[in-house]
C-alpha cells in the first residue's frame, strides 16, 4: 500500500510541475508557442553579371547599357542642321495707299518692306552621296537652304522633292566624304523600346534627349494626310523637326516631326514618322520626282453604332462615306454619300483611316472592287482609281 501511495504522490508531483512549467511558459514567454513553420514566398530578382564589352560592337544588352554614347557617336555625324531663309513683303500701314497722303508724299513712302525670315530645323544624311531626308515644313517657301554638318562644313542644299501628305522632303548636297546614318527597322519597334532624339533645338546646337517609344501606329492626329506616327517621351523641341530618332544601336528609326504641347516646349508627347514609311516616300520623290498615290475622291469615316442609328442604317461594320467629289473616280463609278463600303477587293474595311490608306497605295489607272450597303440593299461596283492631286500643306 506505502508502494501505491508512492506512486501516486510522484504523479501528482510531475503533474503539478508540468502544470506549473506550462502555465509560466503560456504567462511569460508565450513566443515559444507560436508556430514559425510558415512559407513565405518573394520573388527574387537574378544577379546580372556585366559582359565584357566587345570591340568595335555597342554596349547594348538585353539589360540595358550603362551608356548610349556608342549609339550618339554612330549617329550624330548624319545629323545636320538646316537653316532656311526666304523672301517676305510685308504691309506696313493702309494709310500709306490713301490718295490724300500720296497726294502730298508721292510714293517717297511705300506701303510694302521685304525681309528675310529664317528658321532653324534639322535632317539627316540617308546616303553618302548627298541625299538627305527632313521634314516638308522646315524647307517649304524657302529662297535659300543651308546644311551645316556636324564637323562644321556647310554648303547649299537642293530640293530634290517634297511630299507634303506626309511632311517629308528630299534635300541633296554635293560634297564628298559624307557620312550616312544606319537605317533600322521601324516594323520591329515595340512599346517600352529605348529612343534617342537628335536636333538643334532653339538652334543652341546639336542635342540628344532620352526616352522610350511611348506608341507605334498613332495616327487620326489631323497633323499629315497619311500619319502613321511613333510617339515617344524623348524631348523634341523646336528646332529638332527633320532630326535623328534612333534605337539603342544608334540605327535611324524615325524623323521627329511634331510635339504636342499646350505651352510650345516638350511636354513629353513627341511623334516621328517611322522610318520604313520615310524610306519609301524618299525612293519614290528620288526615282520619279514626287510620290505616286491612288485616289477616289471621297470622304470616309468610322460607321459607329450611335451615327448607323442616326442613319437608319442597320449595319455597323463598315466606312461610311460622307462626300463625293463630282466628277471624281468615285462618282463615276456610282458611289454615292450615305453608301456604307463593306469590303475593298474582298477584304473586309471597318476602319476609315485604314481604307483611305488601301487606296492610296494603289497604283493609278488600277480598278478595285468596292463592296457596300446602300438603304438596306448591297451593291458591287467597281472604281479605277486615279493619282492623287497634289496638296499644299495646311501646317501653321
Amino acid at each position: 500500500m506505502s508502494i501505491r501511495k508512492s506512486i501516486v504522490f510522484t504523479l501528482q508531483t510531475v503533474m503539478t510541475g508540468l502544470a506549473a512549467a506550462f502555465l509560466y511558459i503560456l504567462l511569460v514567454q508565450p513566443d515559444l508557442l507560436r508556430n514559425d513553420d510558415r512559407v513565405v514566398e518573394v520573388t527574387e530578382s537574378t544577379p546580372t553579371i556585366t559582359p565584357e564589352p566587345v570591340a568595335g560592337k555597342a554596349s547594348v544588352q538585353a539589360f540595358g547599357p550603362v551608356s548610349y554614347a556608342d549609339a550618339v557617336d554612330r549617329a550624330v555625324p548624319a545629323v545636320v542642321n538646316i537653316h532656311t531663309a526666304k523672301v517676305i513683303t510685308r504691309r506696313i500701314h493702309p494709310l500709306l495707299d490713301d490718295p490724300v497722303f500720296k497726294q502730298f508724299f508721292g510714293n517717297r513712302f511705300s506701303n510694302s518692306r521685304k525681309e528675310i525670315k529664317t528658321s532653324l530645323g534639322s535632317g539627316v544624311l540617308i546616303s553618302r552621296q548627298g541625299y538627305l531626308l527632313t521634314n516638308n515644313h522646315v524647307i517649304d517657301g524657302a529662297d535659300e537652304i543651308q546644311v551645316l554638318l556636324a564637323d562644321g562644313r556647310k554648303m547649299q542644299a537642293t530640293v530634290v522633292g517634297t511630299d507634303a501628305d506626309t511632311d517629308l522632303a528630299v534635300l541633296h548636297i554635293d560634297i564628298d566624304d559624307l557620312p550616312a546614318i544606319v537605317i533600322g527597322n521601324s516594323k520591329n519597334l515595340r512599346v517600352g523600346d529605348v529612343c534617342l532624339a537628335i536636333g538643334n533645338p532653339f538652334g543652341v546646337g546639336q542635342t540628344v534627349t532620352l526616352g522610350i517609344i511611348s506608341a507605334t501606329g498613332r495616327d487620326q492626329l489631323g497633323i499629315n494626310a497619311y500619319e502613321e506616327f511613333i510617339q515617344t517621351d524623348a524631348a523634341i523641341n523646336p528646332g529638332y523637326s527633320g532630326g535623328a530618332l534612333i534605337n539603342a544601336n544608334g540605327e535611324l528609326i524615325g524623323i521627329n516631326s511634331a510635339i504636342y504641347s499646350r505651352s510650345g516646349g516638350s511636354q513629353g508627347i513627341g511623334f516621328a514618322i517611322p522610318i520604313n514609311l520615310a524610306k519609301g516616300v524618299m525612293t519614290e520623290i528620288i526615282e520619279q520626282g514626287h510620290v505616286v498615290r491612288g485616289w477616289l475622291g471621297i470622304e470616309a469615316q468610322d460607321l459607329t453604332a450611335a451615327l448607323a442609328e442616326s442613319l437608319g442604317i442597320d449595319a455597323v461594320e463598315g466606312v461610311l462615306i460622307a462626300g463625293v467629289l463630282r466628277d471624281g473616280p468615285a462618282d463615276n463609278a456610282g458611289l454615292m454619300p450615305g453608301d456604307v463600303v463593306t469590303s475593298i477587293n474582298g477584304t473586309p474595311t471597318t476602319d476609315a483611316h485604314e481604307a483611305m490608306r488601301v487606296i492610296s497605295k494603289q497604283r493609278p489607272d488600277t480598278v478595285i472592287e468596292l463592296g457596300g450597303i446602300r438603304k438596306e440593299s448591297s451593291f458591287t461596283l467597281k472604281a479605277r482609281v486615279i493619282q492623287r492631286p497634289q496638296q499644299s500643306p495646311t501646317r501653321n
